[in-house]
């Protein structure tokens, strides 16, 4: 078994090695690897903090359907703002994995520890085991880490899974579940509210909360579940079946009405709880602790009223968003059309993402294409 959980043929080996395969030859998916390979050699923060999202923007373009052509063009505009990687430290021999959760400086240890990892085990096996501790954390970098792995997972790109699964460790958020014991041993707070299945109608509690003033996305969402009343206005939510699908429909009407960056979040860590939600056994630890960030960036976007009082934004033609998408240099607009395109497709129903996707291209084509960074210190 590879490291990405593929299994292999045995084939005889040639008499002469075959033809590197060229621009001309290679598939779409392999011309995509290689250049995620490439990204592995840049830091997973640049600037203030601020998270590397070439390679899952890279990656939502392949989906998207953009040239390998597109693909270069997009690396080399995004990667001036790139530092490179440090050098590799080897996790201490002994050490739980868990041990350095949170700590930003620990992500050239993890890197070496789940390459590591993924080397012995596949891709699936490895998140089988490690997502019920991570999702306790799913916050971290402002939904960054989660995203990012799903997207390397699908990508079937180990190596790049091994530094999305890194980052997400060193920057795991702790907003009231530390990870102590298993997620499903922990209990929930005593909720002092009716108990409800849908999330919206949780909406006037977190909407009393005060917003934090802080200057970045995690630091507001940290000041939101430190909030007195968060605990209480969270734990009515019965998780079932129904609960991420109703989440991801919420964020992608407010983001349709709002264009509000900390509710794009929302929508794209949606998407890619729902990538990875197959490979954990137990998905209501799992799903209870995307709530609780998901709740946390909820009160962090400020203004519950204006997050659902504006218009929605005019249907755009799925093509022409694509487009816009493909031609953009906005790593946030090209990974949030690639979400609301697979999200409409897994879901049906009334076109919320598309309208979600329709306002984000709106909203772009008036800044005039102006990409925006984000990341662990996103506003």
């Amino acid at each position: 078994m590879t490291a990405s959980g593929i299994t292999g043929s045995t084939r005889l080996a040639p008499r002469q090695a075959a033809p590197a395969p060229t621009a001309a030859t290679e598939s779409p998916l392999a011309a995509l690897q290689s250049r995620l390979r490439d990204a592995t050699h840049w830091d997973a923060e640049y600037g203030q903090h601020d998270s590397n999202h070439l390679p899952v923007a890279l990656a939502a373009l392949h989906r998207l359907g953009a040239s390998t052509a597109r693909l270069d063009a997009f690396s080399a505009h995004y990667a001036t703002r790139l530092h490179p990687a440090p050098p590799a430290q080897p996790w201490p021999a002994g050490d739980p994995w868990r041990g350095r959760f949170g700590d930003a400086w620990a992500w050239p240890a993890y890197r070496h520890f789940f390459r590591h990892w993924l080397g012995h085990e596949g891709g699936a096996d490895v998140l089988n085991q490690a997502l019920p501790w991570l999702m306790a954390g799913c916050g971290a970098a402002a939904f960054h880490g989660l995203i990012r792995t799903a997207y390397a997972f699908e990508a079937v790109a180990p190596e790049e899974l091994a530094d999305a699964l890194a980052y997400w460790a060193c920057r795991w958020l702790d907003l009231g579940a530390a990870p102590d014991s298993p997620p499903a041993a922990r209990r929930p707070a005593r909720a002092v509210h009716a108990p409800a299945r849908d999330p919206a109608k949780l909406a006037p509690a977190l909407a009393a909360l005060p917003r934090s003033r802080a200057p970045v996305i995690v630091l507001r969402m940290l000041d939101a579940a430190r909030r007195r009343g968060f605990g209480a206005a969270v734990a009515p939510l019965q998780i079932d079946a129904q609960t991420l699908p109703r989440l991801a429909r919420q964020a992608a009407q407010r983001y349709a009405r709002s264009g509000n960056f900390t509710v794009l979040h929302q929508v794209t860590s949606a998407h890619a709880l729902r990538v990875l939600l197959p490979f954990i056994d137990d998905s209501t630890p799992a799903i209870a602790a995307y709530w609780r960030a998901y709740a946390a960036a909820g009160v962090a976007a400020g203004d519950a009223a204006a997050l659902t009082a504006g218009r929605a934004a005019a249907l755009i033609d799925w093509p022409d968003i694509v487009q816009a998408a493909i031609a953009s240099d906005d790593d946030h607009l090209v990974k949030l059309v690639d979400a609301c395109r697979q999200e409409q497709a897994a879901y049906g129903g009334a076109p919320d993402w598309q309208r979600a996707a329709s306002r984000a291209v709106a909203d772009a084509a008036r800044r005039g294409g102006a990409t925006r960074a984000s990341g662990v210190v996103a506003a």
